[in-house]
């Protein structure tokens, strides 16, 4: 997946200095933060209502749009792609890639290391190496 949002994002990039009569992301880019962040508020709306409706393939269709304002609002911040995995693979050692971290956590966490990653030792109970 990570391929697929970084060639969208590389896209995007490259849409930037298009004519924005001509190119919805140039418009949407040139636009600013404010109208980028409500476009992806929306489709994030979009994606959820569809879930409660049980439309799986309208999940599929406005979860793309989702992707695709996301990689819109990345360029527009100036964050890539590599920042957000690099971040997710942090988030992985501390807590595993299924979890969120709590809102508090990443005050906890910016003072201290990334710890190593957690093994599965004596039968299969968690513990961290060493």
């Amino acid at each position: 997946m990570s391929d697929s949002l970084d060639r969208l994002y590389q896209a995007v990039l490259a849409a930037r200095d298009l004519d924005p009569e001509a190119s919805r992301t140039a418009r949407l880019l040139r636009q600013g933060p404010a109208k980028m962040a409500k476009k992806l508020a929306e489709e994030a709306i979009e994606v959820a209502i569809d879930a409660v409706n049980a439309k799986p393939d309208a999940v599929i269709r406005e979860s793309a749009d989702l992707f695709y304002n996301l990689a819109v609002l990345w360029a527009g911040a100036g964050v890539r792609p590599e920042d957000v995995w690099r971040e997710m693979d942090r988030r992985e050692h501390l807590l595993g890639i299924a979890e969120k971290l709590p809102k508090d956590f990443g005050k906890v966490a910016a003072l201290r290391p990334a710890r190593p990653p957690v093994v599965a030792l004596n039968g299969g109970r968690r513990r961290e190496p060493g």
